[in-house]
């Protein structure tokens, strides 16, 4: 399908942009300097990729924000080839067949499998710019460290002092340059202070990609949560700036019943697909917090999370390498709990309300990402290339990047150590301290063995004593691997842990 001010066999016009659908922004890349009326924009709609059994609202967003972009571009002046074809080759295929350009050129793609077909389409490469930190200077970086273990803290102190972020010359605002301490409040007993996120109707181009979506992906339809424009990412920014960040961070790891949202940002989605920038977004925090709107915990908290946590997440997904996502070190094979794809296949009550949030929304937060789905996953062996697969394509923000190592490395340890120096596991005893499920839930956070024994707590200790030896040499892990030796029921554990995996995998828990 041609959109611009042309169709059918299209001549005078000798390079064309080719831009993915996680691209979705003038400034990036090879599109940064192209001009209207000399340069022809391309994006294709993927059949290959909408047919793949993924969530609906997020093979509604990328649709939807492309055609958006694809408007606002023809808008521009720009002749605009935004056509569905089998696949993406197909699609550059049919566009060089109808438009013979001299050259096509596309910004360096965010997956593997995107740059081998952009190096074997005889499609030349722009280096982008769609994070603070490229994959090479990352590399740079991590190249230094010869010998030592990467830390996250380290690549964020190094972000901060080269980016300029909440400094002062070359020492970070308020004295400290990390705030997490102050950023683990569990949840208020009443009070539900965060305001809600913006929505936006739907109009007639959501409900046409609904409707050619009929009978595809699994989940709820959209409710207009996710901005699918750039103008609607950055009236979610200015919200984010004056109403959600003045009071985010204290409850940054609570799970509450009450507010699906609490004070998460929400940024995400846009982030990922271009719509906005992470330097725009760190920007606007800066000068909140310069201007005395902003506490120094949120303000920093934030950043962190833009400028160093999710710019690590990308540069250890290159650096990593391709074979990272055979790791599995845990030997872990059992297979995703029905549970994450329907909450009524569980009376755990913390899996079934994060469950219930993905189908209706297509998103949770990173608490429930990481302490319900990937503890559990890890705790009762689930594969990691099943998890990863799972969230991909579960999550409005999914993407390979971004699932990946947070999946492999952070959420599973399947890496052995190489992003997280120990996994993130627990009993039921965080998921009580940290959200309202508990009092409400047929299973009691204390107990380890009997029928309400929380299938969290029977598998941690269960976890520890299957890996033992390799945890008990952990510096992290070793005093609660020592634990086990204060266990009088230990061997009833292990016997009650077989029939919590059973009845996980049947999904009757």
């Amino acid at each position: 399908m041609l959109r611009g001010a042309r169709s059918g066999q299209e001549v005078g016009v000798a390079r064309t942009v080719w831009v993915f659908g996680d691209q979705l922004n003038r400034q990036i890349g090879a599109l940064a300097d192209a001009v209207p009326g000399e340069d022809r924009v391309l994006l294709v709609e993927s059949e290959q990729l909408i047919a793949r059994p993924r969530h609906r609202q997020r093979t509604h967003l990328v649709l939807t924000a492309m055609r958006r972009f694809a408007a606002e571009l023809a808008d521009e002046g720009f002749d605009v080839d935004l056509r569905r074809a089998p696949s993406l080759r197909a699609g550059l295929d049919a566009h060089r067949a109808a438009a013979a350009p001299d050259e096509v050129v596309a910004t360096e793609p965010l997956s593997r499998r995107a740059r081998a077909l952009v190096a074997d389409s005889e499609v030349r490469s722009v280096r982008s710019n769609q994070f603070l930190c490229h994959e090479d200077e990352f590399a740079a970086w991590a190249d230094e460290r010869t010998g030592k273990r990467l830390r996250m803290e380290d690549f964020y102190r190094w972000q901060r002092t080269r980016l300029g972020y909440l400094v002062d010359g070359d020492q970070p605002v308020g004295g400290r340059w990390n705030y997490d301490a102050e950023n683990r409040e569990p949840p208020p007993r009443e009070a539900a202070p965060w305001p809600t996120p913006l929505r936006w109707d739907l109009d007639d181009v959501d409900r046409a990609v609904l409707a050619e979506l009929d009978g595809l992906g699994f989940g709820a339809d959209p409710e207009g949560w996710w901005p699918t424009s750039r103008a609607q990412a950055l009236e979610r920014l200015e919200h984010v700036v004056a109403e959600v960040l003045p009071i985010f961070g204290p409850h940054e790891d609570a799970i509450v019943e009450r507010s699906w949202h609490l004070a998460h940002t929400l940024l995400t989605p846009a982030l990922n697909l271009g719509l906005l920038l992470p330097g725009e977004v760190a920007d606007a925090a800066e000068e909140a917090f310069r201007a005395g709107d902003l506490p120094v915990a949120s303000a920093e908290g934030f950043v962190r999370q833009v400028i160093g946590w999710r710019e690590y997440v990308w540069g250890l997904y290159w650096w990593f390498g391709p074979d990272y996502r055979e790791r599995n070190v845990l030997d872990a094979h059992e297979p995703l709990p029905p549970a994450f794809t329907d909450p009524d296949r569980t009376a755990m009550r913390c899996v079934a309300h994060a469950a219930a949030g993905l189908r209706d929304r297509a998103w949770t937060h990173h608490i429930q990402r990481l302490m319900v789905f990937a503890n559990l996953a890890t705790l009762a062996g689930v594969g990691p290339e099943a998890m990863v697969d799972w969230m991909t394509d579960s999550f409005v923000d999914g993407a390979e990047w971004v699932m990946l190592p947070n999946v492999v490395g952070m959420g599973l340890h399947a890496d052995g150590g190489q992003m997280a120096t120990k996994p993130y596991v627990s009993g039921g005893r965080y998921l009580h301290k940290m959200s309202d499920h508990c009092a409400a839930c047929w299973y009691r956070p204390t107990e380890r063995v009997g029928e309400q024994a929380c299938p969290y707590t029977t598998l941690y200790w269960d976890f520890l004593a299957r890996h033992r030896e390799r945890f008990g040499r952990n510096p992290r892990m070793a005093q609660a691997v020592r634990g086990l030796d204060r266990l009088g029921d230990l061997a009833l554990v292990r016997e009650r842990a077989v029939e919590v995996r059973r009845r996980l995998a049947a999904g009757d828990l």
